[in-house]
């Protein structure tokens, strides 16, 4: 256990579309498909943490969200390609997937969430009913900062974040891994009280070293089993 609680984490966030032709499937052939899916994912809910998330009505370029966090690639993988091999996965677009690890931030020595690690190594999601996705990528004049001016801003976002305790931050390193630099994950269960927040840090001194955090998911907790019945059929 100790080992565990200072180990990386694996984490991924896969978002999924459902091909058209799928709704227009015999009505048993898609409730066996969906429960096909779901047992999948309720046998890897046994051994790491998954959970599922709605983006139906959300955007229109995917469904739903699967959330996995792991402790090597391998596990991740294997998981995907069982969800895959499924009736309901075999009419499945993974529109987008985002790939991170934990890691102790080099700006927060101190501040955590209740229930979150003190070493930030660790994702310990909460029961609330919204999480907002975004990767992240910083600007190239960012890294050539000295610390101490970096450490600056970041207070200010920090001052900012503590204005909005109900907002809970999960933050993961994609450094080398993927495309981006974070991915960021918010759970609320207020969308306002989110909203207000990033407006506010909209005006923060580190603003002009964002490069990107675009696209964002919002999307709405649940079990696997809501999940699937928002796809219909």
């Amino acid at each position: 256990m100790a080992e565990e609680t200072t180990k990386q984490q694996v984490v991924r966030y896969a978002f999924y579309q459902v091909d058209p032709a799928w709704r227009r499937l015999p009505p048993e052939e898609r409730l066996r498909g969906k429960q096909e899916f779901a047992c999948v994912f309720n046998e890897q809910a046994e051994q790491h943490l998954v959970r599922a998330y709605s983006t139906m009505g959300m955007r229109a370029d995917c469904d739903f969200l699967i959330w996995t966090v792991a402790w090597d690639l391998e596990t991740i993988q294997r998981f995907s390609a069982r969800l895959l091999d499924t009736g309901l996965g075999r009419y499945l677009t993974t529109r987008y997937s985002y790939l991170a690890m934990t890691r102790r931030s080099i700006y927060v020595k101190s501040h955590r969430h209740e229930g979150q690690e003190g070493t930030r190594t660790r994702i310990v999601p909460g029961e609330k009913k919204y999480l907002f996705v975004y990767p992240f990528t910083k600007t190239h004049a960012w890294y050539q900062l000295s610390q101490r001016v970096r450490q600056a801003m970041m207070n200010e976002h920090i001052v900012i974040g503590h204005k909005y305790p109900n907002v809970k931050i999960n933050t993961t390193y994609s450094y080398g891994l993927d495309d981006q630099e974070f991915v960021v994950a918010f759970e609320a269960d207020d969308p306002a009280e989110f909203l207000n927040c990033v407006e506010e840090l909209r005006f923060a001194d580190a603003r002009p070293y964002t490069l990107v955090d675009t696209p964002i998911f919002t999307c709405l907790a649940g079990s696997i089993d809501d999940a699937l019945a928002n796809l219909g059929g």
